[in-house]
Order: structure tokens, then C-alpha cells, then sequence
């Protein structure tokens, strides 16, 4: 394939696999990065996205193999729901490595190529639970409100040069991060949303691709597609 190269993290999921999909139909090439192996890419790589000397040599290797990155969509993730005054310091610490440190190594990576042609977007995966808060969500919730502080700043400091950086702050979304005894895949939450359902990864990778495509308007916004949990 040719054409406009984009990363996606946590590829091999329900989220990065929907909006990999989403953006190879839009005719992109797409590099996946994941801690196994991720289907359905251009180039899939097993990589450490908190590591940013990892992510460093995973973007070399797509610059390489397939061309300049234009877009880099931080998506990978990790979620649990623990009370908290339970959370320990290493779990905590691993929120923060993973969305945090996530979209730092893949931001710090990909910019110095998308500031020198002057053109390029990052978009992050944050959560409502950023903003709305959840009982015993403490650590991903700081994790993820982290995550949207960073694009604000970052929006305002490289908008200028000509790239753009965006966030996606899903809602509860039918993947197989949320286990199937979850209370939010219960009947009786369903019915508190104004949509009465979850949203599924393809809503997801439709902002994804919306901000990645279209978008040239936006910088340092956040798309909620949360069935209206959080208005």
C-alpha cells in the first residue's frame, strides 16, 4: 500500500483495532503497536509504549518501512476498578506509565518529523471518568484526566507549527476490556444513558477519523462519544 502513514497503540484491542480498521478503509497505511501481536495492520509491532526508547525504535522502523508518520493515535490502555484507599503505589504508578507515559513516548517520537514538514495530528484516548469521575476509579480517572491536561498544553504548543493535538474521551464501550459482569454492562445502567447503550470501537474510530481527516479546525478539543453519560 501507499499512502498517509498513521500509528495506532494498543492495536491489537477492541478500541485500536476499530480505529485501525477505520483508518486503512480511508486508504492509510497503518503501523500497530501492542504488546502482542496486532491483525489487520501494515506493520504490527511489539512494543512497550511506556518505554519511550521502545517507541523511538518502533517509529524508526515505520518511518522506515513505510513512510513519515502524519498521524499518531495514542489508544493503548489498561483499566481496573479498585477502592481508593486499596490502590497501591505500583498500580497507581501503572496508570500513569501506560496512558501517560503512553502518549508521551509516542508524542515525543513522532513530533520532531510532523514539526520539521509542518503538518501532522496526535490524538489521544482519554475517558469520561475524566471528567465525571468514577467510585473506585480514582487512579485511571487521575490517569486519564493526566492524559487530557497534556493535549491542552501540547495543542497550544505546536498548533502554530501546523500540527494538531486532539483527545477522544469515550464512555463505557462495548469491548473486551470490560468484562461481562461489569455493572456497566448492566440493564439497569443501560437504561440511565440517554442512548440506552454502550458505544461500540466503531463509534470511537469515527471520531478517530473525523479528527484525523477533517478536523482542521480543532486543536486541543475532546469528542465524547459516551451515550450521553456525561452531558
Amino acid at each position: 500500500m501507499t499512502g498517509p502513514v498513521a500509528i495506532v497503540t494498543g492495536a491489537a484491542g477492541g478500541m485500536g483495532s476499530a480505529i485501525t480498521r477505520r483508518l486503512r478503509s480511508t486508504g492509510m497505511q497503518v503501523a500497530g503497536f501492542d504488546r502482542v501481536p496486532a491483525q489487520g495492520c501494515d506493520l504490527a509491532q511489539e512494543v512497550d509504549v511506556s518505554s519511550h526508547e521502545d517507541v523511538l525504535h518502533a517509529v524508526a522502523r515505520v518511518e522506515a518501512q513505510l513512510g513519515p508518520v502524519e498521524a499518531f493515535v495514542s489508544a493503548a490502555g489498561h483499566y481496573e476498578s479498585v477502592p481508593f484507599t486499596e490502590v497501591t503505589d505500583e498500580q497507581a504508578r501503572r496508570m500513569l506509565r501506560v496512558h501517560l507515559g503512553g502518549f508521551f513516548a509516542g508524542s515525543r517520537a513522532v513530533l520532531p518529523g510532523m514539526l520539521a514538514r509542518g503538518q501532522g495530528t496526535i490524538i489521544a484516548i482519554s475517558s469520561e471518568l475524566a471528567i465525571g469521575g468514577g467510585a473506585s476509579d480514582s487512579h485511571y480517572g487521575a490517569a486519564k484526566g493526566a492524559v487530557l491536561g497534556a493535549v491542552r498544553s501540547l495543542a497550544s504548543e505546536v498548533a502554530p507549527a501546523g500540527v494538531r493535538v486532539n483527545a477522544v474521551a469515550p464512555g463505557p464501550t462495548n469491548t473486551p476490556m470490560l468484562p461481562a459482569d461489569s455493572p456497566w454492562r448492566a440493564q439497569e445502567y443501560l437504561e440511565t444513558l440517554p442512548v440506552r447503550a454502550l458505544a461500540e470501537p466503531e463509534d470511537i474510530a469515527l471520531c478517530v477519523e473525523f479528527l484525523v481527516r477533517s478536523a482542521s479546525f480543532m486543536a486541543g478539543e475532546t469528542l465524547h462519544p459516551n451515550s450521553g453519560a456525561v452531558i
